[in-house]
């Protein structure tokens, strides 16, 4: 992997995020001969790094390759420290460009190039790829207390959660994750869902485990229920039955994450008036309405994040970059 100065170059492409798809975008472009380098806001694969340690994928390693090049896992689904290993390998022995710890503070379009300014540097660039994910922002519960230091909207491990009494809200593969290694470490677990089961998407492998443990008590459950209020000792519970108050040492909310629309929004994306937030671009090129402008990975789905995964837009970065190359040769030509 290597860092590229700015200098007075002019880019065919400048890629925003180095997750899997960043990486896959990278791939594409520098097979093709464009001209192009990558800036990433934290470290290589930032929402991978900030995953639980122990986070086993949905998905098998095959379907998490790029570019044909061979994902080779010891586990049936790869875990997270592998998944890192794979994307690190993949973009430093490609020698990959790539500028990491740096933020994009603005983009402005003049005629056919864009001039984009970061904390470190200046670039101009034809097009531009956004392939940010959606990990960094969370779905706020927007209920008092929730500023209190002991609510997060983040999982990493459950030793911190040792004999102490947890709310975990959500039903969603990260919360029920975290549900299980947290009450297997010695916590005392209590689980907030707002629908009446454990969700559909939830890992085959572990829906079964989840259910049983609620079903004898060993985790608690609080179902079509939402918290109304959070206060340093204790937790309000909005159930079927009235309001439930519970002693509590920490909050959980692991109720989702959203991509940065107000990022897309200055840089002149439309977006679905359907409550989806769609944001508007051609299924064919991944060109948004602003020309120039290109969308890869799960940014694509707007609020309904599940929708697109590693395994399934990663043909994204093959179409954005066979556009780009026809633009290229168009004007060469």
């Amino acid at each position: 992997m290597s860092t590229l100065s700015s200098s007075e170059k002019i880019f065919d492409v400048l890629i925003i995020g180095a997750g899997p798809i960043g990486i896959a975008c990278a791939l594409e472009c520098k097979k093709r001969g464009l001209e192009y380098v990558v800036v990433e806001k934290g470290t290589l694969t930032n929402s991978l790094y900030n995953y639980p340690l122990n986070m086993t994928f949905f998905s098998t390693s095959e379907k998490l390759e790029l570019d044909d090049i061979p994902f080779i896992s010891i586990n049936p689904k790869p875990t997270r420290n592998e998944a890192l290993e794979y994307y690190r390998r993949v973009a430093t022995s490609n020698k990959l460009y790539i500028n990491l710890y740096e933020s994009i503070l603005s983009v402005k379009k003049v005629e056919n190039h864009f001039y984009i300014t970061s904390n470190k540097n200046t670039y101009t660039s034809n097009n531009i790829i956004v392939s940010t994910g959606f990990y960094d922002i969370p779905k706020m519960l927007n209920v008092p207390g929730e500023s209190l230091p002991k609510v997060m909207h983040y999982y990493k491990e459950a030793h911190p959660f040792v004999m102490q009494k947890v709310v975990i809200v959500g039903a969603s593969n990260s919360s029920v994750d975290a549900a299980l290694e947290i009450w297997r470490k010695g916590g005392d677990v209590t689980m907030v869902i707002r629908g009446s089961e454990i969700g559909d998407r939830v890992k085959y492998w572990v829906k079964p485990d989840i259910e049983n443990r609620i079903k004898e008590g060993s985790i608690k459950a609080y179902f079509n229920s939402e918290i109304e209020k959070i206060t340093e000792p204790e937790v309000f519970i909005k159930t079927p039955k009235g309001t439930e108050v519970l002693e509590n040492n920490f909050v959980i909310a692991l109720t989702g994450y959203k991509p940065d629309f107000n990022f897309l929004k200055s840089l002149g994306v439309k977006f679905s008036q359907d409550g989806n937030y769609f944001p508007i671009y051609n299924p064919e090129t991944m060109e948004t309405n602003v020309g120039g402008i290109y969308l890869a990975g799960v940014i694509c789905g707007g609020l309904e994040t599940h929708k697109w995964f590693i395994e399934n837009s990663r043909i994204h970065s093959k179409i954005i970059a066979e556009n780009i190359s026809k633009k290229v040769n168009t004007l060469q030509n």
